[in-house]
This record gives C-alpha cells, sequence and structure tokens, in this order.
C-alpha cells in the first residue's frame, strides 16, 4: 500500500515538473521575442511579448504565492495556504458540519445510492471477494496467529478439557448405552462375540499359561504336574466360556444378570458412578494424554499456516472468497434485510452522524491544524499544482493578445481619430 503511493506521489512529481517547465519555456519565450521585436523594431511583436511577460510573470507569482513565498522573499499576502492553515481547516471542518451533514439532503442521497444493493453487489463480485479474502488470508490470519501465545493457548485448552470433562457424569451415559443395548438383540450378539474372541485368544495362547504355570511349580517337581495344572487350567476357562457364548445356558444368564446389576449399580450408586467418573478423569489427566491435548492447537496452527502458503489453492483463503460472495447473494435474496440494512445506514447511521456533526467538523479543524505547514504545501501542490500551471500558460497567451489588441486600439486611435 505505501509503496503505491509513494509511485502515485512520484509520477505526481513528474508531472508537476513537466508543466512547471512547459510554463517556464513558454515565458522564456515570450522574453526572446520582446528581445527580438526590440532588436529589429516590430512593434507589435514588441507589444505581445511585453504583454505576455507581464502576464505569464504576473500569473507566475500568483501561483507560487499560494504555496510559498515567491524567491524566498517574505512579501505579505504570500505563502497563503501555509499562513492560512488552520484557518482552512476551521473553515472545512465548519462547511461539512453544516453545509454537507444535513440530514434531509443524505436522506436523499442515501435513498438513491441504496446501500445494500451496492454493497452485496460489490460482494458478490468475485474479483472483489478474492480481494478481500487475500486481504484476510494474507494479512490478518497472520497477525492473530503471530499475536497468539502458544502456551497461553495450550492452557485453555487444558483447562476447558478437564473443567468440562469434570461436569460430565460419565457413568450415567455408560448406563444410558448399556441399557440401550441390553434392551435390544445387540447385547446377545455382542456378549456372544466377545466370549467367541476370548476362547480363540485362550486356545492361541495356550502356551503363555504353561510357561507361567512352570514359572510358579517347584523345582523338585521336575515338571511331572506342570502339564496336568496347565491342561487342567486351560479346560476349565475352555469350558466356562464356551458354555457362557450359549445363550441359553446358565453361566450365560449369571452374565446377563451381572450386565443388569451393573447397569443399575451405575445409574443408582453414587459410589459407582464416582469410580467411573474418576478412572476416565485419571485417564484425561495422564501426561500423555494433556501433551496431545496441548498439540492439537499447534497441528491446527501449522496446517493453517501450510494452507495460507498455498497462495490461489489455499483453501481456506477460497472459502473465504466464496463465503464473501455468498453472504453477498444471501442479503439480496432476503428483501427484509435489505431494508433493514437501508434502515440501519438511514436512521442509525445517520442519526450518529448528524448527532455529531459539530464534533466531525472540530475533528477536521484540529486534523488539518495538526499538519506540518510544509507537508501540508507540498501534498496540495502536488494534486493542484499541474492545472495551476495552466494559468501561467494561459496568463502569458492571454496577455500577448491582449497586449497585441492594446496596440491596435492604439494604432487605430493615433491614425484615423485622434
Amino acid at each position: 500500500m505505501n509503496a503505491s503511493i509513494e509511485e502515485e506521489d512520484s509520477k505526481k512529481e513528474q508531472d508537476l515538473a513537466k508543466m512547471k517547465r512547459n510554463a517556464g519555456i513558454l515565458l522564456g519565450f515570450a522574453v526572446v521575442l520582446f528581445v527580438f521585436a526590440n532588436v529589429y523594431k516590430i512593434n507589435w511583436l514588441k507589444a505581445f511579448s511585453e504583454a505576455a511577460m507581464v502576464g505569464g510573470i504576473a500569473d507566475w507569482f500568483a501561483v507560487v504565492a499560494l504555496f510559498r513565498h515567491p524567491l524566498g522573499i517574505p512579501i505579505p499576502h504570500t505563502a497563503l495556504i501555509p499562513s492560512n492553515k488552520d484557518k482552512i481547516g476551521k473553515n472545512l471542518g465548519n462547511f461539512v458540519s453544516d453545509e454537507f451533514l444535513i440530514k434531509e439532503k443524505l436522506e436523499l442521497k442515501i435513498d438513491q445510492f441504496n446501500v445494500a444493493t451496492k454493497a452485496s453487489n460489490w460482494l458478490i463480485d468475485e474479483k472483489n471477494a478474492n480481494t478481500v479474502a487475500i486481504l484476510i488470508a494474507e494479512n490478518v490470519i497472520p497477525g492473530l496467529l503471530k499475536t497468539i501465545d502458544d502456551e497461553e493457548v495450550q492452557h485453555f485448552i487444558q483447562t476447558q478439557f478437564s473443567g468440562k470433562l469434570s461436569k460430565v457424569n460419565f457413568a450415567e451415559w455408560i448406563a444410558l448405552g448399556l441399557e440401550s443395548l441390553a434392551k435390544s438383540d445387540k447385547q446377545e450378539e455382542l456378549v456372544t462375540n466377545v466370549l467367541k474372541t476370548l476362547i480363540v485368544e485362550l486356545q492361541n495362547n495356550k502356551h503363555v499359561i504353561e510357561e507361567k504355570v512352570k514359572s510358579s511349580t517347584p523345582f523338585l517337581s521336575f515338571g511331572l504336574a506342570d502339564k496336568k495344572i496347565t491342561e487342567g487350567i486351560f479346560n476349565g476357562l475352555y469350558n466356562f466360556l464356551d458354555q457362557a457364548s450359549h445363550q441359553d445356558s446358565i453361566i450365560r444368564k449369571k452374565v446377563n444378570n451381572y450386565v443388569v446389576d451393573f447397569i443399575i449399580e451405575l445409574k443408582e450408586s453414587p459410589e459407582m458412578q464416582q469410580k467411573v467418573n474418576d478412572l476416565v478423569l485419571g485417564f484425561a489427566n495422564k501426561k500423555e494424554v494433556q501433551d496431545y491435548i496441548s498439540g492439537i492447537w499447534l497441528e491446527i496452527k501449522m496446517a493453517i499456516t501450510n494452507d495460507l502458503k498455498q497462495n490461489e489453492e489455499s483453501t481456506i483463503k477460497n472459502s473465504i472468497a466464496n463465503m464473501i460472495q455468498s453472504f453477498g447473494k444471501g442479503i439480496q435474496a432476503d428483501q427484509l434485510m435489505m431494508d433493514k440494512i437501508n434502515n440501519f445506514v438511514k436512521n442509525d447511521v445517520l442519526s450518529v452522524l448528524i448527532n455529531n456533526k459539530k464534533t466531525i467538523g472540530d475533528l477536521i479543524s484540529s486534523t488539518v491544524k495538526s499538519w506540518d505547514t510544509d507537508e501540508v504545501s507540498k501534498k496540495l501542490e502536488l494534486e493542484i499544482g499541474g492545472d495551476l500551471q495552466y494559468i501561467r500558460i494561459n496568463g502569458t497567451l492571454v496577455g500577448g493578445l491582449v497586449g497585441l489588441l492594446i496596440y491596435a486600439v492604439e494604432l487605430v486611435l493615433h491614425n484615423f481619430v485622434l
């Protein structure tokens, strides 16, 4: 943005210098004509060039006197803009507050302008939506990410996570889940599948039982009892699980009754509920879990940063642009919203402006007053100085023509009247 302003100012300076040079060349040409006319005694040319020089110099003085003292000489009533900067600011503030901020005029302009339509059309335009999206993606979001302290965010997430978990009664949730499961055929299917899985695992890990038995029996038994003990344990467990896997078995009914009793205890026993909740919270408060939770923010931040580096392919940027366009289309599709926006601008915003018109005028006045005098003169000269050079050019040409006209009138009077 600053680079663009500097480039624009540089171009204005070049254009101003060019116009000054053109006006100066024309004045210099008038001087050359004046010398030529005097040398060769060309009276009409002398009259033209003489008046052209007077007009050109007079207008040069007038233009320069607006911005500074001509030739640096502090002539009274010169350097008008620097000398009257504060007065100009005050008059400008009074003009805006007294002549511009008039309720009736502004209401008419607002009705003609139709803010809602103009704003929504602007948002719908793909170029404008992308411009806003790029501004947000390249400046706003990275700025926020740099401003946010990672440790504070991580601490906030951990605190919120632990706080929310402490308010949840997990025992009730588990009871509701199990109760819903018990009322359907899914419970029987689930228990059967679990028991069958345990049977398969028991068969696959028979050697583990044998090793445990072997390590626990006396050395003097020479391993004679190991095999019988292993077989006894294995067969006992296998028979138990096998019987339990059949829905009509006594063991299965006991398992089902245990589940029902467990659900009741979860729902009605404060002690059991506390045990379940403590178990969940204890797991959630483990360092590994807390580190994972706090790391979520860093992963999110990294994902956002990497996405924004994709520029035109950025999902975030494109999503923002689409959202802006959708927002504009949504406004246009909702006439009630359009009316609300226009009424808000016409009534609320306009009311704020009208009620604070004096404050606005004073702000303009104080702002202009705070500007550097030389800077104000330079800025204004850059803006209007080029056009003012046409006054110098016109002054030189018109002055010459007027001088020529006076010479012609004088010649007519001398030869035919007097």
